[in-house]
């Protein structure tokens, strides 16, 4: 079997052929940094990490390129809202952003580019959109004329918004051409941050920085564009409308992969419906960055998710058993067992099928034909692409144990003496609800995490 994935573009699984054999350019769409990053945020981005994980598990060269949206009316409004700078509230975002990514262990991009780094590249396609007669000149910035661009609505299939569509408030005006024109450059307002160009002062629109981050990384065209769902229309339709026209070379991108919505009570988690829980403060109340990943993979990238708190941290339970059977295996590594790995990379092929590989991980700890020492190098094997960080378990994480548990197993003890067994096993019930389990042996209990 050959990689497969579901390309958006031509709604079919197709095989992965990259433009340049093994060498792939990769660019996801990242974070407008004006608040805390979400979890449908955690979701998308760590659901791309898996998949870049994969492609250089299989032998490929990755490029993987994120931009950060630096400069956007968000900004520019939350800014004045703390009396701070735009940019001083960009980059405590970024830098919020870029923790909270390593802490999910989303370490597989190698470059973040910021907006306002490429202000002269989107200046010069600005300029060649209205040089080939594609863009035009309003009192409020220069917009894109979506009607001289036939191919318009090519990925989504349409040309028309629909509720859960991203849109950037920059592409409004009541002088456009066409109702879904949209802006290239905004012109200048007093008291926001703005940039000289021959079409005159002001500052990048929405669409067109990401084209002009891509063009100076990859050229006109390269190989995988990823974002979630809601950037389909006119997000990525609009890069495709500009950086075709402009370059004149099509397709700009080969690939286009998307993930499915992170959904509260149906609707889809976001900052503009006012839904969202903050990675953070999924930490804060107890649940590790870890557990969030673990509990992502046993979806599907392109399914939906219903947001659950009683699913993650029945995750986390899980997890933290899988790490307890991993420390079990002992110090010794030996060598990956061969028809796992094969297994693990069926399933990966298969359009990045985590829920099944993460089931394997499940079989090969069960397995008892397989010695301690393989299943620990298969597990390793396996986590250089599910990035469940096995490899850096301390011992310590078994056997920290809660006073509130030790208390319990205390009492269960006492009872036990006095032949209490009813009472024995309630105080049992309720230690392993609490995400433990207790063993007796000849020396005494011994607890451990579940």
């Amino acid at each position: 079997m050959s990689l497969k994935f579901y390309n958006t573009l031509t709604r079919e699984k197709e095989n992965f052929v990259p433009i340049n054999k093994k060498k792939v350019n990769f660019f996801v769409c990242g974070p407008t940094v004006y608040d805390y990053p979400h979890l449908g945020h955690g979701k998308t981005y760590t659901q791309f990490d898996v998949l870049v994980r994969a492609l250089r598990y299989f032998g490929y060269e990755v490029f993987y390129l994120q931009n950060i949206t630096d400069i956007d009316d968000k900004i520019i409004n939350r800014a004045k809202e703390q009396n701070i700078s735009p940019k001083e509230l960009s980059e405590k975002f970024e830098k919020i952003y870029l923790e909270d990514m390593t802490s999910l262990g989303n370490t597989s991009i190698n470059k973040y580019a910021r907006a306002t780094d490429y202000v002269p590249q989107i200046i010069k396609q600005v300029e060649t959109l209205i040089e080939k007669g594609y863009a035009y000149k309003t009192s409020d910035g220069i917009y894109f004329e979506t009607i001289k661009f036939k191919n318009y609505g090519k990925l989504s299939g349409r040309t028309e918004l629909k509720e859960d569509d991203a849109v950037s408030r920059i592409d409004e005006s009541k002088e456009k051409k066409g109702w879904n024109d949209f802006c290239l450059w905004k012109a200048k307002k007093e008291g926001e941050p703005s940039w000289d160009a021959p079409f005159g002062k002001g500052r990048p629109g929405w669409h067109i920085e990401d084209t002009a981050i891509t063009e100076t990384f990859f050229g006109p065209q390269y190989d995988v564009h990823g974002g979630a769902r809601d950037l389909i229309f006119p997000h990525h339709e609009c890069e495709i409308a500009q950086m075709e026209s402009a370059s004149g070379h099509s397709p700009l991108v080969k690939y286009w992969l998307h993930t499915g919505f992170l959904n509260i009570d149906s609707k889809r988690m976001g900052k503009s419906n006012g839904n969202f829980k903050t990675l953070r403060g999924m930490i804060e109340s107890g649940i590790s960055p870890m557990a969030f990943r673990f509990w992502v993979l046993m979806a599907h990238y392109r399914s939906p998710m219903n947001w659950n708190q009683e699913a993650l941290e029945g995750a986390y339970i899980a997890l933290k058993r899988l790490y307890k059977l991993y420390i079990d295996l002992g110090e010794p590594i030996g060598k990956p067992n061969i028809v796992y790995q094969k297994r693990f990379k069926t399933f990966l092929e298969d359009d990045l099928d985590t829920p099944r590989a993460l089931s394997l991980l499940w079989d090969l700890v069960k397995d008892l034909n397989i010695s301690p020492s393989d299943k620990k190098a298969t597990i390793l094997d396996f986590d250089k692409v599910l990035g469940l960080d096995f490899e850096n378990i301390k011992e310590e994480e078994k056997i920290n144990i809660p006073e509130e548990i030790i208390k319990l197993a205390k009492e269960r003890e006492d009872v036990r003496k006095n032949k209490d067994f009813k009472k024995s096993d309630e105080i049992r019930d309720k230690i392993n609800s609490l995400g433990y389990e207790i063993k007796d042996n000849s020396e005494g209990p011994e607890i451990s995490k579940i």
